[in-house]
């Protein structure tokens, strides 16, 4: 399996378990920054390898009148700051051919969304920018689909992918997480994440927003790990109820100390036995 460099550390390969976490949308400067200085401590207490997240435009909310973000300007202005102020990579998504050129001057990961995982020239563009993209694996495609989204990332001369599974549509507003999908992702020989808080998400549940099953995350998380992939990916919030974007299936940030401390322990025991790789 390739293995992916950051500054500090690498992706896959039986390396350790890396967290890529923040707030599903950037809601204010302020807030983000205290999200962000909250992991970047909580990982570094537990030598957890860790990428911030965030988005600075949700285009593909439910309603029309749901909120979004603050927009490019804004929004990669306070990742850059996150970034170089807090020394940690910083990860977003790109929803729109003309924000791709700006956003990798600023972020470390790309991200391509689930929505528009298909959408061939897109994928290709964000390859050649980007340093490093990820892929979300669209809700709608069995895990050996995602070859195809290779072979078009690929095309733009940049190997740099990591994959991430995110559940699988099954019947109207909901999700099931299919883990045989980790190990068929993984032998295509790039780091795969699983997205914990997407696969508890229940799509347009809730009539003009999104539902989600909170509860579910440590159980599908440990459920991931313990098949051995490369990272975690997470929705967090200081207070998920009053959160303006998938609130639902949001963790609460004093709830992941002990969660992630369980997790380290098992990602060690089955690293060490060369699942995955």
């Amino acid at each position: 399996m390739k293995q992916i460099k950051l500054e500090n550390f690498v992706i896959g390969d039986g390396a350790p378990l890396v967290l890529i976490a923040g707030p599903c949308v950037i809601e204010d400067e302020d807030q983000t920054i205290h999200i962000a200085r909250f992991l970047k401590k909580l990982t570094g207490e537990l030598a957890i390898p860790f990428i911030f997240k965030a988005s600075y435009d949700k285009a593909n909310r439910t309603s029309k009148d749901s909120y979004r973000g603050p927009g490019i300007d804004q929004g990669l202005k306070i990742l850059a700051g996150i970034k170089k102020d807090l020394q940690v990579p910083v990860l977003s998504d790109v929803h729109r051919f003309e924000e791709i050129d700006r956003a990798a001057e600023v972020l470390d990961i790309v991200q391509v969304p689930a929505f528009l995982c298909r959408q061939t020239d897109f994928v290709v563009e964000i390859a050649k920018k980007a340093k490093i993209v990820n892929i979300k694996k669209g809700q709608f495609l069995a895990p050996w689909d995602v070859a195809n989204i290779l072979n078009k990332a690929l095309v733009g001369n940049n190997d740099n992918i990591i994959i991430t599974e995110r559940g699988t549509s099954f019947g109207y507003n909901n999700l099931v997480a299919d883990f045989r999908c980790l190990p068929i992702m993984a032998a295509m020989g790039y780091p795969v994440i699983f997205d914990a808080t997407h696969s508890v998400q229940l799509p347009g549940g809730s009539g003009t927003s999104s539902g989600g099953q909170r509860d579910m995350v440590p159980y599908l998380s440990r459920a991931a790990v313990a098949v051995g992939v490369d990272g975690l990916f997470w929705e967090v919030h200081p207070d998920p109820e009053r959160a303006l974007c998938d609130g639902p299936n949001s963790l609460y940030l004093d709830s992941l100390y002990e969660l992630l401390s369980s997790l380290k322990k098992i990602d060690q025991v089955v690293k060490g036995a060369g699942r995955m790789k």
